[in-house]
C-alpha cells in the first residue's frame, strides 16, 4: 500500500481546527481539568481565515449566507421584481458627504457607492416597476464594533406604491419571513452545525409585521428610565432594550419602528402628511438590533429641492455631485410614489444565528 501526499503542511499550524471548532462552554468546562482546551481568539481566526473555514460551524455560516442570498432572490422574483446591477464607481456620494471612500478617476474624484439608493429609485422612475439588487456596499465609517463592516453585501429593493409606505413594509416582512422560514426548513443540518458551537434559539417572527411608531417606542423606553430626546436616534443600547420590551410584550424577535424624525433621515425621505417633523421611514429589527432601513422617497421635485435645502445643500451649487444632479433632474421628468429598503447580508446572518461578531458572518 502507498499514501500519496497531495499538499504538504507544516507539523505546527497557527491553531488546531479541533480547537477552533469547540464551543465556549466546552472550553470553559475543560479549564478545571488536567487537560484544558485552548481558545482561538477572533483575531487569530481572521488572520488565518482559511483554517477557520475548515471548522463545521464556519463552513456552515458561509453556506447559510449563500442560502439567504438565494432566498432573497426567490422572494423578489416571485413578486415579479426586476434584478438590477447599479454602478459602484460613481461621480459623487450616494448617501451623504460623510462616510465615503474616494479614488482617482483619470484626474477626477470618484466615489465607491455607499448604496444603490439613487439608482434603484431612477430605475423605478424609468417605469421598471419593483426592482432589487444584490451587490457590494462601501462605507468609510471608522466604527470598529461587533456589528459594523466597511464593506459588505447589500440586499436592496425599491417599488412603486399606491396608497401608503406600509405596502413596502409588507413586502419587506414577507421577504424576511420567507428567508427565515426557508433557513429552518431547508438547512436544518447547517443550522445545527452552527448552533452546536454558537448556541442560539430560532428567532420568533410573526405572520404579519409588528409596527411601532418611533414616538411610541421612545415612550416605552423612557418608562424604563432611559433618557431619549424627542429628535434623538436610538442608540445601540436603546435598540437592545426595545427588543427586550417587544419580546416581553408581543412575544416576537422581529419588528418594525416607523415615523422617525425627519431631522435624522436622508433628504430624500418623504415627510409625514400629518406631521412634517416625522417621516414616512421605517427600520426592521431582529433580536433588538436594526437590520434593515427604508422609507418612502420624495418623488415631488419641489419638495425634493426643499428637503435638500433643509439639509443645508443647494441643488444649483456648482460643487454638487454629478450623481445628485442627475438624480434631481430625473424627478423633473416625473416619477411615481415609491418606497424601499436595504439591508446587509452579513448582518442578517450574524443576528439570525446569534453570533457574537459580524466578522464571523463575513467570508474574509
Amino acid at each position: 500500500e502507498s499514501v500519496l501526499v497531495v499538499a504538504r503542511a507544516p507539523a505546527t499550524l497557527p491553531f488546531l481546527v479541533e480547537d477552533a471548532a469547540r464551543s465556549d462552554a466546552a472550553i470553559a468546562e475543560s479549564q478545571a481539568t488536567d487537560r484544558p482546551f485552548a481558545a482561538v481568539g477572533q483575531d487569530a481566526r481572521l488572520d488565518y481565515r482559511w483554517l477557520d473555514l475548515r471548522t463545521p460551524a464556519a463552513a456552515a455560516v458561509v453556506r447559510l449566507q449563500a442560502a439567504v442570498g438565494r432566498l432573497f432572490r426567490d422572494s423578489m422574483d416571485a413578486a415579479e421584481f426586476v434584478e438590477i446591477h447599479s454602478p459602484k464607481l460613481i461621480a459623487g456620494e450616494s448617501e451623504s458627504g460623510a462616510g465615503v471612500f474616494t479614488t482617482d478617476y483619470f484626474g477626477e474624484t470618484a466615489c465607491l457607492a455607499q448604496s444603490p439608493q439613487l439608482y434603484k429609485q431612477l430605475a423605478v422612475a424609468g417605469d421598471l416597476g419593483g426592482v432589487y439588487e444584490v451587490g457590494p456596499v462601501f462605507r468609510a465609517e471608522n466604527s470598529n464594533t461587533r456589528r459594523h463592516l466597511c464593506e459588505f453585501t447589500g440586499l436592496d429593493f425599491e417599488m412603486p406604491i399606491v396608497a401608503h409606505y406600509g405596502e413596502a413594509i409588507a413586502v419587506g416582512h414577507a421577504t424576511f419571513k420567507r428567508i427565515f422560514d426557508g433557513l429552518e426548513r431547508d438547512h436544518a443540518n447547517l443550522l445545527a452545525a452552527v448552533r452546536a458551537q454558537f448556541p442560539s434559539d430560532p428567532p420568533v417572527v410573526g405572520d404579519a409585521p409588528l409596527v411601532l411608531p418611533f414616538a411610541e417606542a421612545c415612550d416605552a423606553l423612557r418608562a424604563t428610565g432611559r433618557d431619549i430626546g424627542a429628535a434623538d436616534d436610538l442608540s445601540g443600547a436603546d435598540e437592545l432594550a426595545l427588543g427586550a420590551l417587544v419580546k416581553e410584550t408581543h412575544g416576537v424577535d422581529f419588528f418594525v419602528v416607523d415615523r422617525y424624525p425627519s431631522a435624522i433621515r436622508p433628504f430624500y425621505t418623504m415627510p409625514c402628511a400629518d406631521d412634517p417633523a416625522a417621516s414616512n421611514s421605517y427600520d426592521f429589527f431582529l433580536r433588538g438590533q436594526e437590520i434593515c432601513s427604508g422609507a418612502q422617497r420624495v418623488h415631488d421635485p419641489a419638495l425634493l429641492h426643499a428637503s435638500l435645502a433643509a439639509k443645508g445643500l443647494d441643488a444649483d451649487a456648482s460643487d454638487l455631485s454629478k450623481s445628485l444632479k442627475s438624480y434631481l433632474e430625473a424627478f423633473d421628468h416625473g416619477a411615481p410614489p415609491h418606497a424601499g429598503c436595504g439591508f446587509g447580508l452579513e448582518r442578517v446572518v450574524f443576528l439570525y444565528l446569534g453570533l457574537d461578531n459580524i466578522r464571523k458572518a463575513s467570508l474574509f
